[in-house]
């Protein structure tokens, strides 16, 4: 579906208040949207805070332990990238940018498995095609507020201090600032009354390497009586989502295309649904593909020019984990 086709469907089901899924690929060539209750028709399992479609998968009793392991993206490849998005950066063509790269993977469960197995607000189960576990919010919007949630700076949580060591990192507040100002400009295309309500406040996620911290955001906005005649269009302008693009967000898109040099599709998409009243949604981050036989988890991290190689390169690994208890 184009994606001028997309918007007109979301616009269209809004303003008759009908409950609708949608999943956007990252470069809005193949999104979908359907029906709440006809999603699982198109191989589409979703979980969001809840609300859910998990009934019409079939049921996984496995009680395997999990065997897990990845190995890793080549360092010597990333350094690549990396010097690349430095040189964009010392530019000036960029201030913030999200890179990513593919790790292999070998796991003894299937995609529906973990999608099944795993813990996270936000799951999706694309059927033979990849699985999401996503802590991150895109937007949320209830009543006529629209509210998202940033997440940037992440942590080992078992270092010593870890919780201070990332609320006092310079890169990491640097990072976090500019995703903050970007949001909130984002915000403001689409609503009025921006409000930064909570900031670079702690999260605590579990994995089965042990957990880890991350810093988030509250941005909020009030959007106009008649949104949900236009939920098409505010989605549009949001996209990419800030937090896993860069700023400023065309240029930083462009420079992301050439240093990856391969389209993430649905992976740092975002998808969500609609009830007939209110949205929920995510940014598809946390993200094991399926591809030839092989399973692929895509991550990465924000880069600033006061990144470090070695630093950046093992957050890339650390955010390969499966948040299931073992």
């Amino acid at each position: 579906m184009p994606f001028n086709a997309f918007i007109q469907r979301a616009n269209t089901l809004g303003s008759r208040a009908e409950p609708f899924f949608f999943l956007i690929d990252f470069e809005q060539k193949n999104p979908i949207i359907c029906a709440l209750h006809e999603a699982h028709k198109l191989g589409l399992f979703f979980n969001l805070r809840g609300v859910h479609n998990e009934h019409k998968l079939t049921k996984v009793r496995s009680n395997s332990a999990l065997n897990f392991t990845a190995l890793p993206y080549s360092k010597i490849r990333y350094q690549q990238g990396f010097e690349q998005v430095q040189h964009a950066l010392q530019q000036g063509n960029s201030y913030l940018l999200n890179l990513t790269y593919p790790t292999e993977i070998k796991l003894n469960l299937s995609l529906s498995e973990i999608f099944q197995r795993s813990q996270a607000s936000y799951k999706l189960y694309f059927q033979d095609q990849f699985v999401c576990f996503s802590p991150e919010c895109f937007v949320r919007i209830s009543g006529n507020e629209i509210a998202t949630y940033p997440m940037k700076g992440t942590i080992n949580a078992n270092l010593p201090n870890a919780e201070h060591r990332l609320i006092q990192s310079g890169k990491e507040r640097s990072e976090h600032f500019t995703i903050v100002d970007l949001m909130r400009n984002d915000l403001a295309t689409v609503a009025e009354k921006i409000d930064v309500r909570r900031f670079r406040y702690i999260e605590r996620i579990e994995t089965e390497k042990g957990a880890i911290l991350q810093t988030s955001s509250e941005i909020v906005g009030n959007l106009a009586e008649n949104w949900r005649e236009n939920i098409g269009t505010i989605l549009a302008k949001l996209l990419p989502a800030g937090s896993i693009s860069g700023a400023p967000k065309a240029k930083t898109v462009e420079i992301i295309q050439a240093a990856e040099q391969q389209e993430r599709g649905y992976y740092t998409g975002v998808f969500g649904i609609f009830d007939g009243e209110n949205l929920d949604s995510a940014v598809a981050i946390r993200f094991i593909e399926q591809q030839h036989g092989k399973h692929y988890f895509r991550s990465g991290g924000g880069i600033t020019r006061q990144s470090n190689l070695d630093e950046e390169y093992a957050e890339l690994c650390q955010k390969v984990y499966l948040p299931i208890n073992c």
